[in-house]
């Protein structure tokens, strides 16, 4: 027998699993929408198809043969199988499932992606979410090239801001923290002279952050620190930190974060007489590729978050 002849069509496989289920044409008949002589025609066709009978005509109804409980548990398997795909087709559909690569610096990524995340998790557990915490010129090397759904960061010279669809977020707090018995912790106010006497744990060189520190020093007239230590890891910063008297400059959600409960970490913010900041991040996204409905759903999540 010719595989030809056993490629056999959803309907007529849904015919068959109805007619084991119910023992009765009429029923299946019902239960797949068809009249019963065209079910009964579907029957025989199949039949044919196979070259023997797939169910026994008994007074008491339809039973399927040896040969039929062969076809019938294949049938089910296949549209099992149809079915899932089915459903997977409309998860997709609905962005309730996929998988969706971002990025962002590290502030948009505490105060913005990890409640947006949650968010779209806690509705859809089974979604694929990666996220790389880098600096922006990173970031947005990884988005030209379509390597990434989206990215948190800020836009650079060196990039063709054409590429890009750009929806301002805002701008960047900086802070200074220290571990909670540091010398300065207890200050009412601390001056950047006192600051610059202290050894600092800082970003690489060209780092947002790190630039507007040390403008702030100029910006009074002082030198930048001199004993300085150079990582652009935060979890090193934080090692760093509990076991000196570095100051760091690190974003107010970063800082919070490590403060606030449930991680209460041994830290104290600096106070200062001025606010520091950094020029605006932004959310962007690649013209030339649209996003999936997993991604529409966290970038909406994320700009809903962002207007509150």
């Amino acid at each position: 027998m010719s595989l030809s002849h056993l490629m056999l069509k959803p309907a007529q496989l849904r015919l068959i699993r109805a007619v084991a289920e119910s023992g009765q044409l009429q029923l299946a008949a019902e239960n797949c929408a068809m009249t019963q002589p065209a079910a009964s025609r579907m029957l025989a066709e199949v039949e044919r198809r196979v070259g023997a009978p797939l169910f026994n005509r008994l007074p008491t109804g339809m039973e399927p043969t040896e040969i039929g409980l062969t076809v019938l548990r294949r049938a089910r398997a296949v549209l099992r199988e149809l079915e899932s795909m089915s459903s997977d087709i409309e998860a997709l559909r609905h962005g309730h499932a996929g998988r969706v690569r971002i990025g962002a610096v590290t502030g948009p990524a505490v105060g913005y992606l990890v409640p947006a995340i949650r968010a779209i998790k806690r509705a859809s557990p089974e979604t694929d979410i990666s996220v790389e915490v880098l600096p922006s010129r990173d970031l947005l090397g990884y988005l030209a090239a379509g390597e990434m759904d989206f990215i948190l960061a800020r836009v650079l010279p060196e990039f063709d801001s054409a590429l890009f669809d750009i929806t301002p977020m805002r701008d960047e707090k900086v802070v200074f923290l220290v571990r909670s018995d540091h010398p300065l912790a207890r200050a009412p106010i601390v001056t950047m002279t006192e600051l610059g006497e202290y050894e600092w744990i800082m970003q690489q060189r060209g780092a947002p952050i790190r630039e507007a520190t040390f403008e702030a020093f100029a910006a009074l007239g002082l030198s930048e620190p001199r004993d300085c230590v150079n990582s652009p890891s935060l979890l090193f910063t934080i090692a760093y930190l509990a076991q000196s008297d570095a100051v760091a400059s690190v974003s107010e959600e970063v800082a919070q974060l490590l403060i606030r409960a449930p991680v209460n970490a041994s830290f104290k913010i600096l106070r200062m007489h001025h606010q520091l900041s950094v020029s605006p991040y932004y959310l962007l996204c690649l013209k030339r590729r649209p996003l999936s409905p997993l991604a529409l759903r966290l970038r909406d999540e994320l700009l809903r978050l962002a207007a509150e």
